[in-house]
């Protein structure tokens, strides 16, 4: 491991956030509202520090391993949330405390979507499109942006796309040359971006609200320019956007460069994941609905409309609202944050545990049940007609045991600061789901929570993005030895 091209490639790629800084602080110049300076000294300072790692280091080029893709990730998803939290302090209208604003930062880039702010559509346009823009760049991953557009990372760019690709299947190519992967994914990205943004145009939204909904959609984050979320513009048709647009990002965006490359719509019905998600869907969406209408709580057109968004909305850790699901009725607002933990597809925008391993979990509990039976027998875990290793199959079992044990952990820590249990167990599921919404006093906002909560939220969020072991592995004695 090469603690000198860490450092330098951390430099460049603070060097290339930086970059991302521009067009909201451009926007505030152009619509002169007062945040252009927060902007110049975020820029400045982001600028001076990724120099300050890259100049002493630029001549270090040894080739990256996988133990340094996981020390650049897990230090430049910390280090980027720090950064990205500077326009919130410096911004006078918003001006958030250092908590606050790293908290915001950090809900923004793993496409949580939790918010510390109240009054969300008087602040100013370039601070509202800033939160926004956070997401998207989140979505897909600027570590992946960096991997298709720095030449410099070199073949070492496979330890980077490792580390940010989520899913146990991290080594599949789409094309030959990673470099070319990264392009594709981007592309393909961009394109769902500028089509949801046309959709939600014709929907009835302006354009400067079909942008920002249309970056915090496709990326699966949930923020929105005002405090009603979605709900604001109780339209049916940005309801229906929103909701296929989440479906659509959900799947895993491999399927839709397959689709795109081969011109078949046949991929995303032969996808054992793809069809997984749409039954699921499918499901809780109905078992919403009649909860909904049964319990009187709307009528059977009310049901279906408010239980589909919700619904789909939850389940892919979407996070958008258009009604309070913290009041409603029985065991649904429990049993939404609980398919929250499903989450997307593996290589999706989607947070969660991924239905791939959800589906592997299923599959492999199975198989324990038919050994059981039939002792001698060998039984190959399949998704759909492809054996899956026992290695995967072992490792997906790791993953979910860690995964809850980091829950419970979390959940503990967040009550012994204080929180109810019913706030502290949905909003560490949120967080570490990277879903947004949750129970009891962070229904309609995190600010209330004591800040020692926060912090653990904030590190709940990044384990979420980064799928917990690119993040525990750094607190091993064995990845710090030669």
């Amino acid at each position: 491991m090469s603690l000198r091209t860490t450092l330098r490639i951390l430099g460049l790629l603070l060097m290339l956030f930086s970059l991302t800084l521009v067009p909201p602080g451009a926007m505030s110049l152009l619509l002169n509202d007062g945040q252009g300076h927060a902007f110049a000294i975020a820029i400045a300072i982001t600028v001076m520090t990724g120099l300050m790692l890259f100049l002493p280091n630029r001549n270090a080029h040894k080739e990256l391993r996988i133990r340094d893709g996981f020390l650049i990730a897990a230090l430049f998803w910390s280090v980027l949330g720090l950064f990205g939290s500077l326009p919130f302090m410096l911004a006078s209208e918003s001006a958030l405390t250092l908590s606050d604003a790293v908290f915001e930062s950090f809900a923004g880039l793993t496409t949580t979507g939790a918010t510390v702010i109240t009054g969300i559509e008087y602040l100013p346009e370039s601070i509202r499109y800033y939160r926004q823009q956070l997401q998207w760049l989140g979505g897909m991953g600027i570590v992946v942006l960096a991997v298709a557009i720095l030449p410099t990372l070199g073949v070492g760019g496979m330890a980077l796309y490792r580390t940010e690709i989520p899913g146990p299947l991290k080594d599949s190519k789409l094309t030959p040359r990673i470099t070319e992967t990264a392009k594709a994914l981007w592309y393909i990205y961009a394109a769902l971006t500028f089509t949801c943004l046309l959709a939600y145009r014709a929907a009835g939204m302006s354009w400067f609200d079909a942008l920002c909904h249309s970056f915090s959609t496709v990326s699966i984050g949930g923020f929105s320019p005002y405090d009603a979320n979605i709900g604001h513009f109780d339209s049916v048709a940005i309801e229906l956007v929103c909701t296929f647009f989440l479906i659509v990002s959900a799947m895993s965006f491999s399927l839709h460069f397959l689709a795109w490359r081969d011109r078949r719509l046949s991929h995303y019905l032969n996808d054992p994941e793809a069809r997984f998600l749409l039954l699921g869907l499918a499901c809780l969406t109905l078992i919403t609905v009649v909860s909904l209408w049964s319990a009187g709580v709307y009528d059977l057109p009310g049901g279906l409309r408010q239980g589909l968004f919700q619904a789909v909305s939850i389940a892919t850790t979407g996070g958008f609202s258009v009604a309070d699901v913290s009041a409603w009725p029985s065991v649904l607002p429990v049993l939404l944050l609980l398919a929250a933990f499903i989450g997307g597809c593996s290589g999706s925008t989607g947070g969660g545990m991924k239905v791939i391993r959800i589906i592997l979990i299923f599959k492999q509990g199975l198989r324990e049940v038919m050994r059981l039976i039939h002792p001698s027998a060998v039984i190959a875990v399949k998704v759909g007609k492809v054996s899956v290793p026992d290695s995967i199959a072992q490792a997906v079992w790791g993953f979910f045991s860690v995964y809850l044990l980091v829950f419970v952990v979390m959940l503990l820590g967040v009550i012994a600061t204080g929180v109810d249990q019913v706030t502290a167990w949905s909003s560490v599921a949120s967080t570490l789901n990277n879903l947004g919404p949750a129970l009891g006093e962070a229904s309609a906002s995190y600010r209330e929570l004591p800040q020692a909560a926060k912090w653990i939220l904030v590190m709940a969020m990044l384990l979420g993005r980064l799928e917990i072991f690119t993040v525990l592995v750094l607190f091993t004695p064995a990845f710090w030895r030669k």
